[in-house]
């Protein structure tokens, strides 16, 4: 199973501030503008095949629902620009309610230089380019005048409506800084800009307008946090483990499965060199990958090692973005072993449909992604949710001051005695 299209690595971002330092750029490539009739004919494609190609089509929508949204959508076409035409050929795909099938956003998404994270009620921006270093750590208020709770509810519309909260709530979050969702759901005039209203700590409101970085440029980052977390100090690494001596404990850092045999040895090797009290496996921005690898590279050997394999001594670290196979890998930890999950509830759902297909579609060329298989990872008795056996939420407090709240409970966790 793969992840759905870039934005579990846009929501890691935005959680954990991670980029590199070069100069932002200025210029924009213009946003892809197909015509109507091109953007008729991806109409007509995803009304005809989606159906087709999905095996589930009507499981939270009816054919009716769907139907209307088409014609309602090709009437308006005429009177669509670019980012509009993608919003609403978008929110027909996510009628088929899970969270593999959706359009992938055109390659110029019109950026915004910065990151946003929600605490609580509030919007946070966590990260942002240099230029814009008196927004970071600023509470967002408006967003061109429009409230944030009406641009984020406009953005959950952008969101497969038959996954659990927690990840509905996590991409919507992630697209405010997408210019094309911004400007497609009308909450920006236009693409490239966006005017926030912003209130820092101290009671003072300002007004800051933030430019869309050119494609392929990055931001020359600012963060809120002067001290990062464990799991934030070595972004470009997409498994990694260290061994915390004071705690008797390995921290491994699980985020993508791209050469997972040799990171499993590593981690193994590492394990067997020190004998820790406990391992942390922290999966909470693993956008997922091949489940059946996770399985054979991770978690079975692990479930044999009967030094770890114990309450209290294993624990898994997961959130809302902890998805697709991620989420498969979870459930096996969760069912095959003995650990403790530890974070926020998963958002995709564990019985659901999954597996990824791809197709062009013929006018604009973008990607449609829908899904092609049942997975069920859970009792059919049971809740379709995976929660975590310890709550754990990061406060804003916890956030700036670089703590780990959720890291720091499973490390402070006293198993009963052996």
């Amino acid at each position: 199973m793969i992840a759905l299209r870039t934005a579990m690595t846009m929501i890691a971002a935005a959680a954990l501030g991670l980029a590199s330092s070069v100069g932002s750029a200025q210029t924009l490539r213009p946003a892809p503008a197909p015509g109507v009739e091109q953007w008729r004919a991806d109409l007509q494609f995803l009304a005809r095949e989606l159906p087709k190609r999905h095996p589930d089509p009507w499981r939270s929508t009816s054919k009716m629902d769907f139907d209307a949204a088409v014609a309602a959508l090709d009437a308006r076409l005429p009177t669509l620009d670019a980012d509009q035409a993608y919003v609403g050929l978008d929110q027909i795909a996510l009628m088929m309610g899970d969270g593999h099938t959706a359009l992938s956003f055109p390659e110029d998404r019109a950026d915004l230089p910065l990151r946003i994270g929600r605490f609580g009620e509030e919007f946070r921006i966590v990260s942002a380019d240099r230029a814009y270093a008196e927004s970071v750590g600023a509470r967002i208020l408006q967003i061109d005048g429009h409230p944030i709770a009406e641009a984020y509810a406009r953005l959950l519309t952008l969101t497969p409506g038959d996954e659990n909260p927690p990840l509905r709530e996590a991409f919507a979050t992630s697209f405010l800084h997408v210019g094309t969702a911004l400007h497609g759901l009308g909450i920006t005039h236009d693409r490239s800009r966006a005017n926030f209203t912003l209130e820092r700590d101290d009671g003072r409101r300002l007004s800051v307008e933030i430019s869309a970085t050119a494609p392929g440029a990055k931001p020359d980052w600012i963060q809120a946090t002067k001290s990062p977390p464990l799991s934030s100090t070595r972004p470009d690494e997409t498994y990694w483990c260290q061994a915390l001596a004071d705690a008797h404990t390995i921290y491994c850092d699980f985020r993508t499965y791209a050469q997972l045999g040799k990171h499993a040895a590593e981690m193994f090797a590492l394990i067997d060199k020190n004998h820790p009290e406990k391992l942390v496996i922290d999966m909470r921005t693993n956008g997922g990958g091949d489940y059946f690898v996770g399985l054979h590279q991770i978690v079975d050997p692990i479930a044999k090692r009967t030094d770890l394999n114990r309450k209290g001594h294993l624990f898994v670290l997961v959130g809302p973005t902890t998805f697709s196979a991620a989420m498969s890998n979870a459930a096996h930890f969760r069912y095959r072993t003995a650990a403790l999950l530890v974070g926020r509830e998963i958002g995709e759902k564990p019985n659901s449909w999954q597996e990824v297909r791809r197709v062009k579609l013929p006018g604009s060329g973008l990607e449609l992604r829908y899904s092609t298989k049942w997975y069920a990872f859970v009792p059919k008795d049971a809740e379709n949710a995976i929660r975590p056996d310890q709550e754990i939420v990061t406060s804003w407090d916890d956030y700036v001051a670089g703590r780990d709240p959720a890291l720091d409970w499973a490390l402070a966790y006293q198993p009963a005695t052996d």
